[in-house]
């Protein structure tokens, strides 16, 4: 196979990645707490002979990066609806383990602890599950992330950042390998939810863009088939 075949085929394999990247932000331009991401490149060089100078300049997915951008906030007057405002993220625990996440759509459960909308429950800045007495009235959240009912500190949901790299594990769900720490200038708001922060204009954009580079690099492919199928036509007619 010939060099442009090698590096075309590869950047179409990359855009490929790229454009599941704007499907999944346009899918999840609705999604509360969402983030959107994209996808990077790595260049790594691939050997085409046995001498050092003999090699090909190849592109590869490298990862993913977040935009982390504050999404805008959506004021439903929900008791248990919460936004954070700043760095940092609510910590929930999940069957696979702890979770970062900004979706803030809670609820109670039949038990008086407080879960998502997926059913798991959020920890506390002790990392711990709260709960709320059954005979709690009045419950607010503080700016710091206190809890009060009935005039009395009931508990304080953590409000965390990742200490170190953040890793996509659901459109909502990041978990932190390095672990978290306190997120110390994020503010707690009540009765409201951060929505996406995809811009749908940019994306519907940044998908016509990636097409175009695709059918271009399409195009290219089928000209060098072309050419190869020439040249062995021409040489069997000698």
């Amino acid at each position: 196979m010939s060099s442009p075949i090698y590096t075309t085929l590869a950047r179409q394999q990359g855009l490929m990645h790229e454009m599941q990247s704007v499907a999944n932000n346009l899918a999840n331009s609705s999604t509360t707490g969402y983030k959107s991401d994209r996808a990077i490149f790595t260049e790594f060089l691939v050997s085409t002979g046995t001498s050092a100078d003999q090699s090909l300049s190849m592109g590869g997915l490298g990862g993913h990066i977040f935009q982390m951008e504050q999404g805008g906030l959506n004021f439903t007057g929900g008791r248990f609806d919460l936004a954070i405002q700043g760095e940092g993220f609510f910590r929930v625990e999940t069957p696979q383990g702890e979770r970062l996440t900004r979706a803030g759509h809670f609820q109670l459960s039949a038990a008086g602890q407080l879960i998502d909308m997926q059913g798991n429950p959020v920890l506390s800045a002790g990392g711990n599950p709260i709960n709320i007495p059954e005979d709690a009235l009045d419950v607010s959240f503080g700016a710091d992330g206190s809890i009060t009912g009935n005039g009395q500190i009931i508990d304080q949901i953590g409000i965390m950042r990742a200490d170190g790299q953040l890793q996509r594990d659901s459109n909502t769900y990041f978990s932190a390998e390095g672990g978290v720490v306190q997120a110390e200038d994020a503010k707690l708001v009540q009765g409201a939810l951060e929505q996406s922060n995809v811009s749908p204009v940019l994306e519907v954009a940044r998908m016509i863009e990636v097409q175009r580079a695709y059918e271009a690099g399409q195009a290219l492919l089928e000209r060098e088939d072309q050419r190869i199928s020439q040249l062995i036509t021409a040489v069997r007619e000698r």
